[in-house]
């Protein structure tokens, strides 16, 4: 195998050679023909352009405007305003001369240029009357050019070997997309019936569960209506009990004397209620009757109520604070609490502190709760520290209660009932896992459907590109190019990612070269400018080895240019289109 690749590769280099003399013979007849009619052509013509100087007629300028002596051709004057009388020499600002350069690549160049002292002509044809000490080195330059030529061609051709793999791979990639989407149709059939089945049964459960619930809400409504009613019918007890307690001559009604007899309504804690304090809790007429007391009057005294009953509990600083400058209370008085939570002055004697008393010794008695958290963590603030054992009984008292409130706000279910709701989440959660593999498979579908569509280039050897991205760092950014994708850059100092566009299509000159239209990428429609257009980026695909960003740059503002090398580009070169294949390297 291998010596078989080698006679190839022999046979190979033989043709190029032979090609290459036959291109070293025509060169030469070529130089022969420009020796022997260089005579009958003015200085700066070309041969193409030679018919259009004949020295037996007058010259007629390129634009048609005038008509001149042929003897007045390259006379340093400017006839032409197009500059044409003026090939050879650098009377006219906008002429142009002709760089023969025998054995190399022959240019135009402005006929300003002549005879300015500065070799632009490898011939040196353009310095023949200036101070200029230019060499014909048209030889040296040319045999480097096919030199380059012939490594260029040894690259174009083992990139095209590449490319042909590539090729392979691509349209492997194609096929094997193709049975997947054959395959994803069918499928497609399966989960939609699945979603459908999965549907219905969720349908069917949430039924179930809803009348279950229903019945289920039917009856704790009923508990809480029940629980509201023993509510109220607990308030208005307690309402009848207050006012029994107000009223101390019973005559139905509370006025002002019996209020003032009272700590409980002593807003200012000076030690008397006024008559301001009592008139607060009274109508316009001094005295409150049943009716009356149940409408607004016990809604006014109720927060004094509760300071009295002690189920109010302030900061534990201030309380402190305020136990200090008042004086306790005598022996036998039912403590209260003021505004600021201070134990206040004696409630009330006889029939009325007993009742009073009992109504604080039910409430102490009462697990309510009472802020003592709060106290706790004023207490803690005053690095007042408990000792171990109890902070111990006390975290798990705390956790106990946290976990019979939790169990209290869980729901209590029978057992028909829950079993109906595990059943319905159960179909909720197969429901939602088909409807989930529905539009995963409807989005891998999307996007075989899309990359089949995309143009990989006559055969598909762009396609393995598809998904890989490349990278390339400068003094300040690094780019990334990601081909049918986007194109984007990030600070090398760190910052966000700008993305420079997006896949547009292949924007490549069709008649240009092989390559044709696939050797330009567009991405548009990137990120805005500041003040700007949005940002937009041309990549320029080389021939190469491997797939690599080289050189990034921005011509105009918010237009970027990258140059990527990938073999994908390659095509070989055979010894018809060699001197082309010189020429779009105009860089030699």
């Amino acid at each position: 195998m291998a010596s078989g690749t080698s006679t190839i590769n022999s046979i190979y280099r033989q043709t190029i050679f032979r090609s290459l003399v036959q291109c070293f013979t025509l060169i030469e007849i070529f130089m022969t023909l420009s020796e022997a009619t260089e005579i009958i052509r003015p200085r700066g013509v070309s041969v193409a352009k030679a018919g259009l100087y004949s020295p037996s007629s007058d010259f007629t300028c390129f634009d048609g405007s005038t008509v001149v002596s042929f003897l007045r051709v390259n006379d340093d004057y400017c006839d032409c305003k197009d500059g044409s009388d003026e090939p050879g020499t650098a009377a006219c600002p906008n002429g142009s001369f002709h760089c023969t350069n025998a054995g190399h690549k022959s240019v135009n160049i402005p006929s300003s240029r002549v005879n300015d002292g500065v070799c632009d002509c490898c011939d040196a044809s353009d310095e023949y009357d200036s101070s200029a000490n230019c060499v014909n080195n048209c030889g040296e330059l040319g045999a480097a050019a096919w030199a380059e030529a012939m490594k260029l061609a040894e690259v174009s051709r083992k990139g095209n070997e590449l490319r042909l793999t590539l090729s392979q791979q691509g349209k492997q990639m194609r096929q094997e997309k193709q049975e997947r989407m054959q395959q994803l149709e069918k499928e497609q059939e399966e989960v939609e019936r699945v979603k459908r089945e999965k549907e219905y049964l969720k349908t069917v459960a949430e039924e179930a569960e809803r009348g279950a619930l229903e019945r289920y809400r039917h009856v704790e409504e009923e508990e809480r209506q029940r629980q509201r009613q023993d509510d109220d019918q607990e308030e208005e007890k307690d309402m009848f009990d207050r006012f029994q307690v107000l009223d101390s001559n019973h005559d139905g009604k509370i006025d002002m004397g019996e209020l003032q007899a009272r700590q409980t309504f002593d807003q200012n804690r000076d030690g008397a209620v006024s008559d301001d304090e009592a008139k607060y809790f009274l109508s316009s007429t001094g005295e409150m009757d049943w009716e009356e007391f149940q409408e607004s009057g016990y809604s006014r005294m109720k927060p004094y109520f509760i300071l009295e009953s002690g189920l109010f509990k302030p900061p534990e600083d201030s309380q402190k604070e305020e136990v200090t400058e008042q004086p306790l209370a005598a022996e036998g008085e039912a403590p209260h609490h003021n505004e600021e939570g201070a134990v206040g002055p004696e409630l009330a004697i006889g029939e009325e502190a007993n009742y009073e008393g009992d109504k604080t010794e039910e409430a102490e008695e009462e697990p309510f709760d009472d802020g003592s958290d709060d106290a706790e963590k004023d207490d803690d603030d005053d690095d007042l520290e408990l000792p171990a054992d109890e902070e111990e009984e006390e975290e798990g008292d705390k956790g106990q209660q946290e976990a019979g409130a939790n169990e209290e706000d869980t729901p209590k279910y029978d057992e028909e009932t829950q079993r109906l709701i595990d059943e319905a989440n159960n179909a909720r959660a197969e429901a939602e896992e088909a409807d989930r593999a529905v539009r995963d498979l409807t989005r891998e579908t999307r996007q075989i459907q899309d990359s089949l569509e995309r143009d990989y280039g006559e055969d598909e050897e762009f396609a393995v590109l598809d998904g890989q991205c490349f990278e390339y760092t400068d003094r300040e950014y690094t780019y990334r190019l990601c081909p049918f994708d986007q194109a984007t850059q990030r600070p090398k100092n760190g910052g966000s990612e700008t993305r420079l566009g997006t896949w547009s299509g292949w924007v490549g000159d069709s008649g240009s070269s092989k390559a044709g239209k696939y050797s330009r990428m567009l991405y548009d429609k990137g990120q805005g400018c500041w003040n700007g257009p949005q940002r937009s980026t041309l990549v320029h695909l080389v021939c190469g080895m491997e797939h690599a960003v080289t050189a990034v740059s921005e011509p105009n503002r918010c237009e970027y240019v990258f140059e990527f090398v990938t073999p994908c580009i390659c095509r070989e070169v055979d010894d018809k289109n060699m001197a082309e294949h010189i020429a779009s390297h105009d860089e030699l």
